[in-house]
């Protein structure tokens, strides 16, 4: 027995109302249905179904046919796998945003902390300042040391220690700090017409239930999957040419220490 074609509505199985107000392509629910000029239109739930019938003329397609959102793409993967190389060639090649999620985190607190934050960051921060320390015992010609200018740093805010965290202990963020940042790449301009890669975010699962909850649907979400012996390939010889640096710069230090000693002998 042939089925009579059902007559979808301009925006097919996905909810007119979600595209409407927050230009997202949201899949509808059949239980959440209605026909309009005989089409049937599916919404993401009752609420906006009742939005729809009360208005419908405001969300159905007129002289041309609705604009559909630009590509979101939520590119995922462990450090060290190339999301950010990939995501600055398909930004490139398409001509939308790239959102390095990290980095955008060190740009929030960056005029307060004045530096970057991090595990390998302190790290090579700390080394410094033990070396540093040593010299300005043996020299006056360094006014401020590294203890008072921490002093002068100004307080965080409970959402910049919150992101301070977050950066160096990978605590998770609080939905009421990521109500601040991540709606805005859907919602507001320049990136809600243009789109965007988001580059590495969501990284856990209830990241990725809370743009669940909020309707933030990315198109696609990419995972990069590379091999353990691969990544340790890819960041040991850099980090060992650090190191190095770092120990050469360690002996600079020591000479010039010495030398700064056998004056203050003399």
């Amino acid at each position: 027995i042939k089925q009579k074609k059902r007559h979808m509505g301009d925006t097919k199985h996905f909810c007119p109302v979600s595209l409407k107000e927050n230009f997202v392509l949201y899949p509808g629910l059949q239980e959440h249905a209605a026909k309009y000029k005989e089409k049937i239109y599916y919404f993401s739930t009752s609420e906006y179904r009742d939005e729809f019938l009360q208005n419908p003329e405001e969300y159905v397609a007129h002289n041309e046919p609705l604009q559909a959102p630009p590509l979101r793409v939520c590119l995922l993967g462990v450090h060290g796998a190339g999301k950010t190389t990939c995501a600055r060639e398909v930004t490139d090649k398409l001509g939308i945003f790239h959102i390095q999620f990290e980095e955008y985190l060190q740009e929030l607190i960056l005029p307060k902390t004045k530096r970057k934050v991090g595990p390998f960051v302190d790290e090579d921060h700390e080394d410094d300042n033990k070396v540093l320390e040593e010299l300005e015992d043996f020299s006056q010609t360094i006014a401020i040391t590294e203890t008072e200018k921490t002093k002068q740093e100004v307080e965080l805010t409970d959402e910049e220690r919150a992101i301070k965290a977050n950066l160096k202990g990978n605590t998770e963020l609080p939905p009421e700090v990521l109500d601040k940042i991540v709606p805005d790449w859907w919602k507001k301009e320049p990136f809600r017409s243009t789109g965007f890669v988001l580059d590495g975010f969501p990284r856990t699962l209830d990241e990725a239930s809370y743009l669940s909850e909020r309707g933030l649907c990315p198109d696609v979400a990419i995972y990069i999957h590379v091999e353990e012996g691969d990544i340790l390939n890819r960041l040991f010889p850099p980090r060992l040419k650090k190191w190095k640096e770092k120990q050469l710069k360690k002996k600079e230090y020591k000479k010039k220490l010495k030398e700064l000693k056998s004056k203050i002998r003399v």
